[in-house]
């Protein structure tokens, strides 16, 4: 599967190098399975994408990045067993989360700050959905609950029994906890609030294929298809927004029935708005059972390769603009800026596989009188056990055999730690170098704030700045959706998600195996995280370019204009090249990227002030 894949791909690149500009995606659907399975030679790439004139400014060599994907996907049998590497350094985040979580709940540790707001809106859990009001001694809301947080400590639970910091454990502690409190209550609301099961699916092609010819046979009834589908659009999210206000309200009976009138309308192979409900209501579920932080975990068990993910956010790429077009104006930028200098260094927070770099050592291969010495810091997140750098220095190992192949010298330095806890002389700088800090739509996953009274945000901004860089490239996912309270927080991400899985259903097949795993990898797992995780549990923390606007200049940087052609090529292969509801534009000397007028993505250039 992964050879016909492979040479697919390649065929698919060989295709691509012939035309003067990326074949057009302006089309309803993309199916990423449309490749020609000729087999092509394995050798140096063919001439570049040049979008316009001959010039090498225009020549943003996307065809690298495609091969160079396709050749570790043909190489490196291990990405066959390996988890992805953003989910799973994100998952250890929630993981240590919750051994201090842990620490409260048995051994009985002063929970700190943080810890002590981990489920601010959801401070008590109904036992019986299916019951409706019950008369229980001491509830102003005649329903059965259990208290789970009372001064930042967990109470009814058995602290003479040891176990061990492990998330099964914890899970245990928590239904003991429960039980102890009301053992003679029924099942809790099993069959009538939890229609899911609360552990991530996976399915191979054939499985997948049967469940979809299963959804389209039990889809809506026909008639006036569009009139229907607009009514669903308004009720589904409607509906979505009262069960966020009855979880706020503590009010399950309404919880309850309205997870019933959504439930119909649920499915991951549906319309975008049946797959997103699909994905929210698993997550109000989570969050009602306590276990959000868990399941948010559970996404890095190996039962979806990283070969399997990697293979997704190719078909994601060709769909949509966002990631290639940032990397467009980041890469262009560094390029204007080292001409003439010998030296080259690239700070990279949030490196995970270096994709970005590909184009850019290509192009610098190209430059008149030879390619400047690059060193690429990479920087990422530790992964679980004994070797948290391996998969940083993996990603040093690809690099290095890129340059090698384009004569471009090359020096490597891995990093894989909380990036707050960084110091300056882990980074390797020489004065004599060009210095550039790089990083694309990773900062949100740092703590702010809201969550730590010393931001760690802030602190790895502080850094940036003592690191006194010739230029910082910042790309950020532009959102709305981390608020303190769950209801506003909810409100924000339905607004948010719902865009991206319109932009999904209206660029690429709904039966690509590629766009359900994409959707369920990434989307899924973003909404787990934003609705039903808290405290320290919560890493997707996006902020607008405003808020980020407001925090550089704060951190001590100044804004410095974008390059004029680099904003117009950008415009100019997306109006070409994809569907004509993506959107790019220009706020303040940020270039802006979205989809049906809503922003999602934006990227800006600074220097100290």
């Amino acid at each position: 599967m992964d050879t016909l894949y492979a040479t697919a791909m390649n065929n698919y690149i060989n295709s691509y190098n012939h035309h003067s500009v990326q074949p057009s995606f302006d089309r309803t659907h993309v199916n990423c399975h449309d490749f020609d399975p000729t087999p092509m030679s394995d050798q140096d790439p063919s001439p570049s994408v040049v979008a316009e004139g001959d010039g090498s400014d225009n020549q943003d060599h996307y065809d690298s990045v495609l091969k160079f994907l396709n050749q570790m996907l043909m190489e490196e049998d291990d990405l066959q067993e390996k988890p992805c590497m953003y989910n799973e350094c994100l998952a250890l985040q929630v993981e240590a989360a919750e051994k201090s979580l842990y620490d409260v709940l048995v051994n009985n540790h002063p929970a700190s700050s943080q810890e002590q707001n981990l489920f601010p809106a959801c401070q008590k859990i109904p036992l019986d959905y299916s019951a409706g009001p019950t008369s229980s001694e001491g509830s102003s809301n005649n329903f059965s609950t259990v208290s789970l947080i009372d001064n930042g400590g967990y109470h009814n639970l058995n602290s003479s029994r040891k176990r061990s910091p492990s998330g099964e454990e914890l899970r245990d502690a928590k239904l003991a906890m429960i039980s102890e409190v009301d053992s003679d209550q029924p099942e809790p609301y099993e069959e009538d609030l939890l229609l899911y099961d609360h552990e991530p699916q996976w399915f191979s092609s054939s499985e997948l294929g049967k469940k979809m010819n299963e959804s389209s046979k039990r889809g809506r009834p026909r008639g006036k298809k569009n009139t229907i589908t607009q009514e669903i659009v308004v009720d589904l999210r409607d509906l979505l927004t009262q069960c966020a206000q009855a979880i706020t309200n503590n009010n399950p009976t309404s919880v309850c029935d309205v997870l019933k009138k959504i439930q119909p309308h649920c499915t991951p192979y549906g319309d975008s708005t049946e797959r997103l409900a699909h994905y929210f209501v698993k997550a109000i579920e989570a969050r009602l059972a306590g276990n959000g932080a868990e399941i948010y975990r559970a996404y890095k068990l190996k039962k979806i390769s990283a070969a399997q993910i990697l293979r997704a956010h190719h078909s994601y790429m060709m769909a949509c603009p966002f990631h290639r077009m940032s990397n467009i104006l980041a890469n262009g930028s560094i390029e204007k800026l080292s001409r003439g200098k010998q030296k080259l260094h690239i700070i990279d927070f949030g490196i995970l596989y270096g994709f970005q770099w590909p184009c850019f050592i290509k192009n610098l291969s190209m430059r008149p009188g030879g390619p400047p010495m690059l060193q690429i810091t990479g920087i990422d997140l530790p992964q679980p056990g004994f070797r948290p750098a391996e998969r940083v220095e993996e990603t040093g190992n690809r690099l290095a055999k890129y340059c090698k192949r384009f004569n471009v010298p090359f020096k490597y330095n891995g990093i894989a730690m909380k990036w707050d806890e960084i110091r300056i002389e882990d980074l390797k700088i020489d004065k004599n170098e060009l210095t550039v800090v790089n990083s694309i739509n990773r900062l949100r996953n740092i703590h702010d704030e809201t969550v730590v009274e010393s931001s760690p945000r802030d602190s790895v901004l502080q850094l940036i700045r003592q690191i006194n860089p010739d230029m910082f490239v910042l790309g950020i996912l532009n959102g709305t959706h981390n608020a303190p309270f769950l209801l506003n927080r909810f409100r924000e991400a339905l607004f948010h998600f719902s865009t991206l899985f319109d932009m999904f259903d209206n660029t690429t097949d709904r039966q690509s195996e590629h766009r359900f795993l994409y959707e369920q990898e990434v989307f899924g797992r973003e909404v787990m995280n934003v609705v039903a995780c808290e405290g320290t549990t919560r890493v997707e923390r996006p902020e607008t370019y405003k808020q980020w606007q407001s925090r550089n200049v704060r951190a001590g940087f100044r804004q410095v204009p974008m390059l004029r052609d680099k904003v117009e090529e950008v415009t100019s292969k997306v109006r070409m090249n994809y569907h004509k509801d993506f959107l790019v534009d220009e706020d303040g000397k940020w270039m802006l990227q979205g989809w049906k007028g809503r922003v999602l993505y934006a990227c800006s250039l600074w220097k100290p002030a």
